[in-house]
Parts: C-alpha cells; sequence; structure tokens
C-alpha cells in the first residue's frame, strides 16, 4: 500500500515537470510545427492532472502561478506601442469604471438578499469587479478575512475563470466580433488576467494587446478598493497591508520602452515569445491548482452569486461593446 503511494506520488512529479517542459517550449519556432499547446490545453490539463493527482509541489504552485503570470505581463508589454495601445483601448476605459463600481453594489445588495456571509459575497464581488483572485488576495487581509471565506471566493472565481478561457473565443468567433471588440469584451468581463489574456491570444495578436491593457488598467482599481475596504470593515487595531499591484507599473515601463527605445526587433519578438510561453505555463499551474477539494468548499450559494455577476457583467459589456466599438 505504501509502495502504491510513493509510485503514485512520484509519478505525479514527473507528469508536473514534463508537463511545465512541454507547455514552456515554442514548437513552431524550434520545430516548425503548429503549436498544440493552446492556453486552453495548457489549463485542460492542469484540471486533468488535478482531478488524477495529488499536487506534489504546492508551494512551488502557488508562488510559481502568481509570479510567472506577472512575468508574463510585463514581457508582452514589450509587444506593445503606447500611442497605438492607448488608442485601441480608450474605447473600454470608460465602461471599465462603470461596470467595477456597478458590479460591485451589485454584489453587495445580491449577497445580502441572498443572506450570504458579508465578507464572501464582498471578496466575490471584488474578484468579478476587478481582476479575480489578485483583488481577492488584496482585499482580504484589509477586511480580515478568514480562511475559510478566501478559499470559497477564490474557489468560485477560479471556476468561472477556468470556463471563461474555454467559452469566450468561440463565442467571439460565433458573434464575429473584432479583434478590438474582443479584447475589450474580454478585458471586462472575464475575471482573472490569466484567462484575459489566454482568450485574447487566443483570438489574435491584437486582441490579446487591448485585452492585456484594459486589464491591467482595470486591476489598478485595486488600490482604491483596498482604501474604500479599509473604511466599510475599518478597524482602528488593524495594521493590514494593501497589495499593490506593481507588476502593471512595469507592463507599462515595458510598453515605454518598446515605443521610445530603439530596441532590436529580434530581442523585442523574443521578449513576446518568452512571456506567451510563460502565460501558458502559468494557465497549467492555475489548473493544476484546482483541486476537487476546492470545488467542494464553495457551495452553492456562493455560486450562485458568482454565476448571477458573471452573467450580469458579460451581458452587459457586450452589448455596449458591440454598439459603441467599430467591428
Amino acid at each position: 500500500m505504501t509502495q502504491n503511494k510513493i509510485d503514485r506520488s512520484t509519478l505525479a512529479r514527473i507528469i508536473y515537470v514534463l508537463a511545465i517542459i512541454v507547455a514552456a517550449l515554442p514548437f513552431k519556432e524550434l520545430f516548425g510545427i503548429e503549436d498544440f499547446v493552446t492556453p486552453a490545453v495548457a489549463l485542460f490539463a492542469g484540471l486533468v492532472f488535478a482531478m488524477i493527482f495529488p499536487m506534489p509541489f504546492p508551494k512551488f504552485n502557488k508562488k510559481g502561478s502568481k509570479y510567472l503570470l506577472q512575468a508574463s505581463v510585463v514581457g508582452l508589454g514589450f509587444g506593445m506601442n503606447v500611442n497605438t495601445a492607448l488608442k485601441s483601448g480608450s474605447e473600454g476605459m470608460l465602461f471599465t469604471v462603470v461596470s467595477v463600481i456597478g458590479v460591485m453594489l451589485f454584489g453587495i445588495l445580491i449577497g445580502y438578499w441572498m443572506h450570504l456571509n458579508r465578507k464572501t459575497s464582498y471578496l466575490i464581488s471584488s474578484g468579478t469587479a476587478i481582476c479575480g483572485g489578485s483583488a481577492i488576495a488584496a482585499v482580504g487581509p484589509v477586511l480580515k478575512a478568514d480562511d475559510h471565506e478566501m478559499a470559497v471566493s477564490l474557489g468560485v472565481i477560479f471556476i468561472l475563470n477556468a470556463i471563461a478561457l474555454f467559452i469566450f473565443p468561440p463565442i467571439g468567433h460565433y458573434f464575429e466580433m473584432s479583434q478590438a471588440q474582443f479584447g475589450t469584451w474580454a478585458a471586462i468581463a472575464i475575471h482573472d488576467t490569466s484567462s484575459v489574456v489566454g482568450a485574447g491570444d487566443a483570438y489574435g495578436a491584437e486582441a490579446c494587446q487591448i485585452a492585456t491593457l484594459i486589464k491591467c488598467t482595470r486591476a489598478l482599481w485595486i488600490i482604491p478598493l483596498a482604501f474604500v475596504t479599509m473604511f466599510i470593515f475599518r478597524d482602528k487595531s488593524s495594521n493590514s497591508k494593501i497589495s499593490i499591484p506593481w507588476f502593471i507599473f512595469l507592463f507599462v515601463l515595458a510598453m515605454v520602452i518598446n515605443t521610445y527605445c530603439d530596441l532590436p526587433g529580434e530581442l523585442t519578438a523574443l521578449l513576446v515569445l518568452i512571456a506567451k510561453r510563460a502565460l501558458i505555463v502559468t494557465l497549467f499551474l492555475i489548473g493544476a491548482g484546482l483541486s476537487i477539494g476546492m470545488v467542494k468548499k464553495v457551495g452553492i450559494r456562493p455560486l450562485l452569486l458568482a454565476i448571477i455577476l458573471w452573467i450580469i457583467i458579460g451581458v452587459s459589456s457586450f452589448f455596449v461593446v458591440m454598439a459603441t466599438i467599430p467591428a
């Protein structure tokens, strides 16, 4: 019995490492064959791994997915021009402001109506309104959320985040959305930065650039939200620190360097390629970290709140984008 457990654990380590290596390899550039490990495939492979094997490296997986995502977003900045990106993404900025405030208000009110735990509904609303797990991780310590409240909130967001990566690109193609339309819609309606960039990359290079820019702008709302949270859930004895997404400023710096510094095209192309492969690995790590235990912890009411908010932001942003951004 012990030997079987050891063998299974060893097999999990081997498959985990091999999967990361395969996800990181740029098959088209190295071997001249089409890349078969797309963002959706990487996430799905991670989910399958999580269903079959116990996580062999939990600490590495958690930290790796966080920092690798941040590095990949910064790397993508080297493929963007500041002037072009701002012009392309400006259409989604106003709706971003309206949607962040609107989702927070709807989430709090619906959570109250559903008799959900106040902190849990606030965390789910924050994750839906801004940038998924990053917003929850930043706001959680400020409102003194316990482990269960954090786990439930992160669980529902990650479940819907995984679904979004699979369904958004086909929906975009079905309605013949332009690159600008899809990039804007994905940035507003998909929770986490990883799936936003992954869905944008799956749809096209321009969609990926617009989605990344708008999502990073949206993520900056973590800062005012954290201060508002501190006021609403104020505790004079609290010394909670606000987690500022510093990598977004590095992403902007990368865009500025690429625009105004005469970097060799080969170098910037290499940096963007590395960033895209890092994103693929990140999505595998995120999928591999979504365990059955996390799904079981979620419960019906928190999941229902998250779905309702997702439908509100997804449908409303779709119609606004289709009506305001040229095809």
